[in-house]
């Protein structure tokens, strides 16, 4: 079969739209194609295991989430402890503006838990990611290091679950939540 990367980012696209709205155990070949609106066997033709798909899917929804340039540019002029907190809000608004994209990372997620094969692959995006983070707050003259980084990854993601879920307080705002959060941590020396 020919590839075709536009046919590719559709499955993919799909495949996340399951996952995020119905859970890991409705992500089947047929599910994506269905949703692609694709011939049965499409999906499968591309990705010939789920663990492949999923693989593919983590990729996908890394370069959905990617900050758009112009804002990074803009939060670059930010100095000092509020960058911290304006970043960690920037990166929490973008995971609740595509609900079901963060709620299929989640899924990836536990289903890395469960799946060797799905860890293995997983693994090396969020360690990329994780680093190139890691990166950018210190290129920044950031204090805190991986230390305060990883903090924050685990503050993002701790909110945007709670907010998607079942929210513990849905009348506060969970961007608001993480900026607080994260000029209390950037200020607490370790």
């Amino acid at each position: 079969m020919v590839a075709n990367p536009r046919r590719r980012q559709e499955l993919l696209d799909a495949g996340l739209q399951v996952l995020g709205a119905e859970g890991g155990r409705a992500l089947t070949h047929r599910a994506v194609d269905a949703r692609a609106g694709l011939p049965n066997g499409t999906c499968a033709n591309y990705f010939p295991s789920r663990s492949e798909l999923m693989c593919a899917m983590a990729q996908r929804s890394f370069e959905r989430l990617a900050p758009a340039q112009a804002e990074l540019d803009q939060l670059q002029r930010l100095e000092g402890p509020g960058a911290v907190a304006a970043y960690v809000q920037y990166a929490t608004q973008r995971l609740l503006d595509q609900p079901s994209l963060a709620l299929a990372l989640v899924e990836l997620r536990l289903e890395a838990a469960r799946n060797s094969e799905v860890r293995n692959l997983l693994l090396p995006f969020l360690r990329e990611g994780f680093a190139q983070d890691v990166d950018f707050h210190t290129s920044r003259g950031l204090d805190g290091g991986a230390d305060l980084v990883e903090a924050l990854h685990h503050l993002t993601n701790g909110i945007v679950l709670d907010r998607l879920t079942a929210p513990l307080r849905p009348q506060a705002d969970p961007v608001d939540t993480a900026g607080w959060v994260a000029d209390r941590l950037a200020d607490t020396p370790r």
